[in-house]
């Protein structure tokens, strides 16, 4: 199989998925793969969206080939081990949460996914992390397990808060008296730090009590004081730029974390 050369991809949406279907043809040339739409293919029958791709593509260009070349692999290895039924007893301690946009659902079919609905119009899926790949948890999975959605919400949001227990969070004062609270791991759960169960505990006395959350990417969690409005309109419009350029992306809306949960601003508005 040919190495991918690192050419600059495409801007715009057409030609760089025009791009990408030339480029897996070259790679994985037995697997049917044919242009659908732009950021949508089909490969192996199946429509998949490249959105995600396309973002991280454009945060370098020049490394376009490798990333699309990985990207590809890591779903072509993830649908394998996926396919193949792995016991409970070795998945239990790899669950992990992760929040997604209810967008999700716009080409895959619902029911097939393991999902709890959430609030500001996003769910939690659930993810295996594997040593070099995360898989996705599939309805059919869970149901071979014997096991239903709350459980393994419960298990997950668990396992996330063991995953890297010294939470470690840059706080920032701004000079009009509001403050923010930075989590950058960088380890594809930051977002869905959201979910976990200490987290009101945790920040309230650097936000002075109850406080937003912006995740607007996978990858992206800021806490904020409830003000002053300059404050969150500054973070506001932030916020909305991370949400329309960056890979993964979640919300531009806030949650509301009090001590008895997470609300969100979508809702309320």
């Amino acid at each position: 199989m040919d190495e991918p050369n690192n050419e600059q991809m495409p801007d715009d949406s057409r030609s760089f998925t025009e791009a990408v279907e030339r480029l897996l043809k070259g790679w994985y040339s037995p697997r049917p793969i044919e242009f659908v739409a732009p950021l949508k293919l089909t490969v192996d029958g199946k429509t998949l969206g490249i959105e995600n791709l396309f973002r991280m593509v454009q945060q370098d260009p020049q490394r376009g080939p490798s990333f699309i070349r990985g990207y590809f692999d890591r779903i072509f290895e993830g649908d394998a081990v996926g396919a193949s039924l792995i016991p409970f007893a070795v998945a239990k301690h790899r669950v992990m949460p992760r929040i997604q946009p209810e967008s999700i659902f716009d080409g895959v079919d619902r029911e097939s996914i393991a999902h709890l609905p959430y609030v500001n119009g996003t769910v939690i899926v659930f993810v295996m992390d594997m040593p070099e790949m995360t898989v996705s948890v599939s309805t059919e999975q869970m149901v071979r397990w014997g096991i239903g959605p709350e459980e393994l919400e419960e298990i997950a949001r668990k396992n996330l808060g063991s995953y890297a227990p010294d939470l470690q969070v840059q706080v920032i004062a701004s000079h009009d008296g509001g403050r923010a609270a930075l989590l950058s791991l960088k380890d594809g759960y930051d977002a869905a730090r959201l979910l976990l169960a200490k987290l009101h505990e945790r920040l309230a006395k650097e936000l002075r009590g109850d406080f937003y959350v912006a995740t607007p990417a996978r990858d992206v969690f800021i806490a904020l004081s409830y003000g002053p409005e300059p404050f969150l309109q500054r973070v506001r419009s932030r916020i909305a730029r991370d949400y329309s350029r960056l890979p993964y992306p979640i919300t531009s809306d806030f949650f509301i974390v009090t001590r008895d949960g997470v609300a969100g601003t979508a809702q309320a508005a």
